[in-house]
Parts: C-alpha cells; structure tokens; sequence
C-alpha cells in the first residue's frame, strides 16, 4: 500500500457502519420491541457517546414530513464529524470523491488532458499543465490559458470542480472549451480520451546543466523521476535543477525514494505523533552525487518541501527561490466499510528535518532568494526558458556547483 504525505497505511475504522450489531441495533437506545445482543461495558460506553444523534434520527425517521435519506444524513454527519477538528487537511471522501482520488493518483482517465489552478483573488481557472500526447496539446491548448467556459457551465474559483466533472466522461466523445489567452478568445472542441498522467518533464540547459521538473508526488512519479535523470545524465549532466514549484506534495514514499537517490545514509526526515512516537527515515547506500539546485517557491509544500528541505538540511542541495508554503504535517488516508467504497484522510503526524528544524508554518528558505517580477507572475514559461528569471537563477546556481 502506498504512502502519502500524508503517510498512508490501512485502517479498519469501527464507528457508525459497526453500530449495526442488530436488524435494528437503535434498541441500545430507544425501548422498542427487539432483539438484543450482549456487548461489553466498554463497547456500551462508547456506543452510548451517539445516543443524541441516534434519538434525532428516529424522530426524522417518524415523524418527518417527508420520508428522508438516511443514508445522506449520516454520510452528512460524517462529514461534520471530522469538519469540528478545524483542520483542512483532515475529511471525508465521499464514494465519488473517493474513487475520482484513486483516479487522480493512478494517473488515467477519461477527460481532454489539463491541469488547473484557481485564483482565490480573481477567481480566474489557468490552465497551469497540458499532459503530453493529449487531446487536449493536439487541439492547441496552451499552458497559461485562461478557462473561462466549460459546455454551458461559466467557469471561475468556485465552479472549477463541476467544470472538471464535466471535461472527464466517455471517451471519444466531444467536449466544448473556450479559453482566453491575451486578449483572444478561442473555442475548442475537443474529444476526450483516456489520459495518461505525465508526473515529470525534463530537458537539457546549456552549460551540462539537467532540468527536470516535477509536478507531484503521485502514480509513479518516483520511477519516471529516476528515468528521467538516467537520461539526462547519459546526454551529459554534470549538474541538476529540479523544479518543485507549485507542487503542492503527494505521496511521502515518492519523496523517500527520489531522496534516496541522492543520500547514501542517514535521515531524510522524522515524524513524531501526538504522543512523541518518532518515525526515522533513513537512506540507504548507493546515492548519486550529482550536483543538486531545487527551484522552490511559495506552492512548493509538503512531499516538497520533505525532497527538498531534507537534502538541503543534510547539505547535499542548494535551495534556490522564495520561501516555500510550510506544510509540516502528515495525513493517513483510510478506507471505510468492507468494499473500500470511500474514506478519509485525517492528520496524523508532524514531520522535521534531520537537524529537528521544523517546517509547519514556517517553511524552507532558500539559500538564494530569487522573487518573480509582479508582471512576470501570470506568465508560464515553457521548460527550461531562461526568461524565467527564477529558472535562471537555479541555472546560473547549477552551474557554479559543477566542477571544472
């Protein structure tokens, strides 16, 4: 089972599902006719703690005017459940949201092959990657566009969701999308397909300088990582810049492998649970001991910020860019119920770097502060374009490390 930044591993939760030790186990709290079962005083106690919730469904279930969902009202009370601990990264997934997580880490599905990034200033949705060999790059959609409309759905922040909900469905079949770019409108009909996620692009700078840019931690994002860097090595890369901004992190066994490549022992990080439990780390033999630049900015968080921040605690990497987002927490994701039908994730963990530096809140600052023009902020560079002054501050720091 994979692991997340979320450190993840299988839980079978007992809670409202396992209430049901009876065709109608609400007799543990209302004085019906019906058969019993013997359960410990403890198993009671706890059972005892849902007694008013229990009483509010049975008056619905009575007395209400119209015959409710059940089903809905508990999956509702789940979600509050979890929502009184007031914290972002802790929630449940429904059966939709659930499987549709699974088919964002897998990397394949159906749809037209962008990724997006809402603007909670302007509400404005860019179009932030188009994923290769997609129908969406053969119809000429560029990294930048604006989405303004998906169907009939105007799209902003708020609707992004629902327009993703609509661009995915059955393959080959049409789906209408009009985007801005500078001042131009352009409408494009797209079939979908089925997409295969791109996790990692790569390209060579001049100067025997390798970029490979990754865009998150997830499907196996590790394995076309250490691909990537094979190739770049055998066209001749005596340096490396690993692009991490705007990742906002994934799975936290991703990041233990890529870290791997570049440590040969020690830690990478450690975690410590509310009960001051420590989880280590460490790196085994057989690193690579290429040069190393991360570009990290203000979106670079969590898995990220674990790669980078640990490398460059250990001294192996140079942190080139602005302060990065400072995600410092882990979150188990669980299944529910026997078929895995849907789950929840929940903080579980913080972690350091090996030096006991903390990150949550805080962040990684970097070594050399490279801050983007305000008139450059909005633009996406293509990869590896030293117009981008950040990427070439990473490039000018890259090549100071190699040795002549």
């Amino acid at each position: 089972m994979k692991k997340k930044v979320l450190i993840v591993f299988i839980l079978l939760l007992v809670l409202c599902g396992a209430l049901i030790v009876s065709a109608n186990a609400s007799s543990l709290f209302g004085p019906r006719n019906q058969k019993t079962v013997v359960i410990s005083q403890e198993e009671y106690d706890r059972l005892s703690r849902f007694k008013k919730m229990d009483t509010i469904l049975q008056y619905v279930e009575t007395y209400y005017i119209e015959e409710p969902d059940t089903d809905k009202m508990i999956e509702n009370a789940t979600k509050g459940l979890l929502f009184a601990l007031e914290d972002p990264y802790t929630y449940y997934y429904d059966a939709e949201e659930w499987q549709q997580m699974w088919e964002n880490d897998e990397g394949e599905y159906g749809g037209i092959g962008i990724m997006m990034l809402g603007n909670p200033e302007d509400y404005s949705v860019t179009i932030t990657q188009v994923f290769r060999d997609t129908p969406a790059e053969r119809a000429g959609v560029l990294r930048g566009d604006v989405l303004v409309r998906v169907e009939d759905l105007e799209v902003d922040f708020y609707s992004m969701q629902n327009a993703v909900n609509i661009m995915r469905g059955t393959v080959e079949e049409p789906v209408e999308i009009e985007v801005k770019r500078g001042e131009e409108y352009i409408t494009f009909q797209i079939p979908r397909a089925i997409i295969h996620v791109n996790r990692v692009e790569y390209t060579m700078l001049d100067g025997d300088v390798g970029l490979i840019a990754l865009y998150d931690f997830a499907g196996e994002s590790e394995k076309e990582f250490t691909a990537a860097l094979d190739v770049l090595k055998q066209q001749g890369a005596k340096a490396l810049i690993v692009d991490l901004r705007n990742n906002g992190g994934g799975w936290v066994d991703s990041a233990r492998q890529i870290g791997d490549l570049f440590l040969d022992d020690g830690l990478l990080f450690y975690s410590e649970d509310r009960y001051g439990n420590r989880e280590e780390n460490a790196m085994k033999a057989g690193a690579d001991d290429i040069p190393l630049v991360f570009l990290i900015n203000q979106g670079t968080a969590s898995a990220s910020e674990i790669l980078s921040g640990g490398l460059h605690d250990r001294g192996r990497a140079t942190l080139v860019g602005t302060q990065s987002y400072g995600k410092g927490i882990m979150q188990a994701v669980i299944p529910l119920g026997n078929n895995d039908e849907d789950g929840f994730q929940m903080t579980i963990e913080q972690y350091f770097m090996p030096s006991g530096e903390k990150v949550h809140k805080i962040g990684l600052t970097p070594d050399i502060v490279s801050e983007m023009p305000e008139e450059l902020a909005t633009v996406y560079f293509a990869l590896g374009d030293l117009a981008d002054p950040q990427m070439k501050d990473a490039w000018n720091a890259a090549k100071d490390l190699i040795k002549d």
